[in-house]
């Protein structure tokens, strides 16, 4: 129950519209109660003959006033109560997905996107059903079924216990099956979000599973998680289908008893027959309180569930995090200094990053290379701190940068990724990401920058063109340079690039690379490149292997003293020398 913590503030920020929703949820189950009022006095009116045609009238429009007023107070009821679910909702979800975004990369290392989905959607959807109809759900349980039966108690006292033997039945069932129940939410969520998971991915490799004639393998994969999806449904279906009919039964049994005793008690005049009537009516209201009941237990159980889901993410700590007390001003003017770091992705593997020390000065570029795997990716990645040192300082400005302000950290750094990523609208939209402010011209001066003007104007919307999921419309190469444009219009003062060039051809590679030599003096370039050429007039260049730095030097001193270096530099030299003839 500690879970519900989570939503307490939602429903405190609306006290009183709750409380309004309440009031008239009660004034509805009150008018209830005096209908089957009015029909013992007609019944009795009619069994003794007295009955006339205009006191029938004003028993008639006695229930149709009170139909009315039942009208009118539950769509006040509804919108109160219901919309106070949907707050609940919105809340919730943003809340979440605060939380989610504060995370730090390592948590999305292992934590698949499907799982996530099924928190935001699935989840708290059940957490607003149990947050609204599980209100009214609860409150017509207790105050109209309460109010039933003291009007029963007013017709009979005896006949009252007698109808309310099956009741501790009821009750012992609700304890039994909602410890079941709430086990089942949590087995059935868990089997969604992967059944969520395995479909988006599906979908989003439709092309790869295409290429390889994998349809028939991705269909079979996602008919086994449905079929597990389903048997945890089964599972659960199999408790509250066996609570719900339960509920009923004894609702049944209950009337039973009331026809033999109650119609032996109107035979023998103790009650009317319009008490008889009266008290069958009573017991039908009676119905859905307990049919509420059970209806509560499995809202509550399934919300609770959903909430212990979403708690465990929202105490998931950011390994991230601001400084208690973070250093402001322009961090990324400084040197940028690595004082023997370490990283490892975990505790129990190898060091990705061992005794890494160099220093880049503002303005410098700086060209790393090394075989894949030798942490060339996971060196950039530390610097805007998507993953914290383990051991070592990463300094700028001559301070640690778990001490600057992290916004303006990042605010002062552009990073290109190895594969970048775009966004599902247009191509202006993905350039401008980097500043929403830009105009159209200062996007095509990026665009330009990047050699992915002449890209834009070809198509026919130009910056208007809609990319699609991940950029789908574009090639690996055209993504690469939309990445980049985004990088130049930030216009920060370090610009950190993972392999930059790499999917391009070699006419392109040079352009983006005399771009890129412009920014000397004005920018501090960090680039990682496979291609060797790309770091020819870094200032200084970083060989990696193996997680460690092999040697330092200008390209000069490398092609001198470094076999790994010059022996590539030199076959990259003769590939691009016979691309050329």
């Amino acid at each position: 129950m500690k879970s519900y913590r989570l939503i307490k503030e939602y429903f405190m920020e609306r006290i009183w519209v709750v409380t309004a929703g309440v009031l008239c949820l009660m004034i509805v189950d009150v008018v209830q109660l005096f209908i089957p009022r009015i029909i013992k006095r007609a019944v009795d009116d009619m069994t003794a003959y007295r009955a006339t045609r205009e006191s029938l009238l004003e028993y008639a429009a006695y229930i149709l006033l009170a139909a009315l007023i039942i009208c009118v107070l539950r769509y006040f009821w509804r919108r109160f109560l219901i919309g106070t679910s949907r707050r609940v909702e919105e809340g919730l979800r943003n809340r979440l997905f605060r939380h989610i975004q504060i995370l730090s990369a390592s948590y999305f290392d292992q934590t698949r996107t499907g799982d996530l989905m099924a928190h935001v959607t699935n989840d708290i959807a059940n957490v607003r059903m149990a947050t609204g109809m599980g209100i009214v759900a609860a409150t017509d349980a207790v105050f109209l079924g309460t109010a039933a039966i003291g009007f029963m108690c007013h017709i009979n006292f005896q006949l009252t216990v007698f109808a309310l033997i099956p009741m501790p039945l009821i009750a012992f069932s609700a304890k039994y099956f909602s410890k079941r129940m709430h086990t089942r939410y949590r087995e059935t969520q868990g089997a969604f979000a992967d059944m969520t998971e395995v479909v988006r991915e599906r979908y989003a490799g439709i092309r790869i599973i295409k290429s390889y004639n994998l349809e028939e393998d991705s269909r079979q994969r996602v008919e086994e998680i449905s079929r597990r999806y389903i048997r945890e449904n089964l599972s659960l279906v199999r408790i509250t289908g066996a609570f719900f009919p339960m509920m009923l039964l004894f609702t049944n049994l209950s009337l039973a008893i009331v026809i033999v005793f109650g119609g032996r008690l109107a035979i023998l005049t103790t009650i009317s027959p319009g008490d008889f009537v009266a008290f069958i009516n009573y017991l039908n209201l009676m119905t859905w309180p307990m049919m509420a009941l059970g209806w509560v237990t499995n809202l509550l159980q399934r919300g609770a569930a959903s909430l212990d889901r979403i708690d465990v993410i929202l105490q998931t700590p950011a390994e991230i995090r601001q400084p208690r007390n973070p250093v402001s001003g322009h961090p990324a003017r400084g040197a940028i200094q690595f004082q023997d770091v370490s990283y490892s992705y975990d505790d129990n593997r190898e060091p990705v990053l061992s005794g890494i020390t160099f220093t880049v000065n503002p303005g410098e570029t700086l060209g790393i290379v090394g075989p894949p795997g030798s942490g060339k990716t996971t060196l950039l990645n530390m610097i805007p701190r998507l993953y914290d040192v383990c051991d070592g300082f990463i300094r700028i400005h001559g301070t640690d940068i778990r001490q600057w302000d992290l916004e303006e950290l990042r605010d002062s750094i552009s990073f290109v990724a190895q594969e970048p990523f775009l966004f599902s609208g247009t191509i202006g939209e993905n350039i401008r990401f980097g500043n929403p402010d830009a105009d159209d011209e200062k996007v095509m001066q990026a665009a330009k920058l990047a050699s992915f003007d002449d890209s834009v104007k070809a198509l026919p919307a130009g910056l208007n063109t809609i990319v699609g999921e991940k950029g789908v419309i574009l090639s690996g190469g055209q993504k690469q340079r939309l990445a980049l444009a985004r990088a130049f219009i930030r216009r920060s003062k370090v610009l950190l690039l993972d392999d930059p060039v790499s999917q391009v051809d070699m006419d392109t590679g040079r352009r983006i690379i005399e771009t890129i030599r412009l920014l000397e003096g004005q920018q501090t370039v960090i680039i990682v490149s496979h291609r060797l050429s790309a770091l020819r007039h870094a200032d200084q260049i970083l060989v990696m292997e193996s997680g460690r730095i092999k040697i330092i030097g200008t390209h000069e001193q490398l092609m001198a003293s470094d076999d790994y270096y010059a022996r590539t530099f030199r076959l990259q030299e003769m590939e691009e020398a016979n691309h050329a003839f």
